[in-house]
């Protein structure tokens, strides 16, 4: 027995519910840019992925236009900070619908620090950092879609085991559905079989 639901018999308010419960778990992109008049934004982004490597292309998804798309529309440069468990509440702070004129940074008291690529800053108690340059933007609906090619990553020497990132010690946290969170969990191993190593019969 299942449920049957269409996206057209539901509000998009309702349909997004479904769809944000589903499409689970979310990495976050905590976006930080600043604003032509100089005022440094933070937003966190739970529609957020690579899209290419080579170039290293990332994306995340702007839904409505807020602060941050036009910032990054004028001024053509971002930073993704890494979104550790140990600054949740921060990270859900930021999503506060701030009047343009207030930095995130300032008023929930999170930590700046100078890119070394970019205008905007990074957070500096996260413990990476993807300085981006826009690539370009994708309109869908009442969304738009932010490529940004990465030109500088910045990793905290804590963070990484025989230099490279470690999970355990970057802790990342994701989005689920409604209002919920949800951390590491268990981790595990497994490797891709190549065809050549299939088991015949």
């Amino acid at each position: 027995m299942r449920t049957d639901v269409t996206p057209s018999e539901l509000s998009d308010r309702d349909f997004y519910r479904v769809l944000t419960a589903l499409v689970v778990p979310r990495p976050i992109a905590w976006v930080s840019t600043v604003s032509a008049a100089g005022v440094d934004n933070l937003a966190p982004h739970s529609f957020f992925t690579v899209s290419c490597a080579s170039p290293p292309i990332v994306q995340f998804t702007s839904v409505g236009r807020k602060d941050h798309l036009r910032n990054v529309e004028q001024t053509r440069e971002f930073v993704v900070n890494f979104a550790p468990e140990w600054l949740r509440r921060e990270i859900n702070a930021t999503a506060t619908d701030f009047p343009p004129e207030v930095s995130e940074f300032d008023a929930v008291g999170v930590r700046r620090e100078p890119s070394a690529a970019v205008k905007p800053p990074r957070v500096a108690d996260s413990p990476a950092a993807l300085e981006c340059r826009l690539h370009s933007t994708l309109l869908l609906g009442d969304s738009t879609v932010v490529f940004g090619e990465v030109v500088h990553v910045a990793i905290e020497d804590s963070a990484l085991v025989a230099g490279h990132p470690e999970i355990s010690l970057l802790q990342p946290i994701a989005r689920l559905g409604k209002d919920e969170w949800g951390a590491l969990g268990q981790v595990t191993s497994l490797r891709r079989i190549r065809y050549a190593d299939w088991p015949g019969e």
